[in-house]
């Protein structure tokens, strides 16, 4: 493991996807636990990716947590699928965790409101009751954070959920992600968590494996903190980790050090 911070963001780099996840669903459950000890409850937010797969086949096998005090939300949701929708946002995480560790409380986004800014509204509210304690996130391949395109991320934006324009630099990756067998079945718009909202979290371990992510990753650590790339504001976070594999990592050119201080 190799370590490096930019800004307020630290960066750990794993030598692949396995050790990636094992790495981030420790610091995850650390969290967890944490926030447990210091309230009855731990709010957390889920980003549903392939990305995350590792993390949280690992995250679901961690000691220590008592999941029935945890509450669970998720980052976006397709407008138009209904919940419970086999290529739902909501159904995938339900497949891969939450069906397994059964949190106490699951908050869905209802794709499949027929006024989805209704639905953002409420949505925004359960978020809005008590916020996020940790946020389990990824970045798209042009820097998005949840369907934050750059075309419509706002670090400042007053809502916090909205309902957007999905970009084809994304829809291409749910494509390459398995999500979908073609770009046209992907829908166009979706539901999401805003970049306010996220940032807001007070805890965020972000997961970015893949050599299809490494010009991302660059950008998120040595470009210009803006909305071009929504993931650079993750170096503005007072408490936020970046989780990379050796092929996520390959663009940036910062040496990275060892925990002890020596370099690569």
């Amino acid at each position: 493991m190799t370590e490096l911070q930019r800004d307020r963001l630290r960066t750990v780099v794993l030598p692949d996807r396995r050790a990636m996840g094992a790495a981030a669903a420790d610091h995850a459950a650390e969290r967890l636990r944490a926030a447990l000890d210091r309230g009855p409850r731990a709010r957390v937010i889920f980003a549903a990716a392939a990305s995350q797969v590792d993390m949280l086949d690992a995250l679901a096998a961690a000691d220590g947590i008592d999941w029935s005090r945890v509450e669970a939300f998720h980052l976006d949701e397709y407008v138009g699928l209904e919940r419970g929708d086999p290529r739902s946002f909501g159904r995938w995480l339900d497949d891969h965790l939450w069906s397994r560790v059964k949190p106490g409380r699951v908050e869905l986004l209802d794709g499949g409101n027929p006024d989805p800014a209704a639905e953002c509204r409420r949505y925004g509210a359960l978020l809005d009751d008590g916020g996020i304690d940790l946020g389990l996130i990824g970045i798209g391949e042009n820097g998005h954070l949840a369907f934050n395109d750059p075309h419509v991320a706002d670090f400042e934006d007053p809502l916090t959920v909205k309902p957007v324009e999905i970009d084809e630099t994304s829809r291409r990756q749910q494509v390459r992600d398995g999500a979908f067998d073609a770009i046209d079945d992907v829908p166009r718009v979706a539901l999401t968590v805003t970049m306010s909202a996220i940032l807001a979290a007070r805890s965020l371990s972000v997961v970015v494996p893949g050599a299809q992510k490494a010009d991302a990753v660059a950008r998120t650590l040595e470009g210009p903190v803006e909305t071009a790339c929504p993931a650079s504001a993750l170096r503005r976070h007072p408490d936020a980790v970046l989780f990379l594999d050796e092929n996520a990592f390959a663009l940036v050119h910062a040496t990275p050090r060892d925990p002890q201080g020596a370099a690569r």
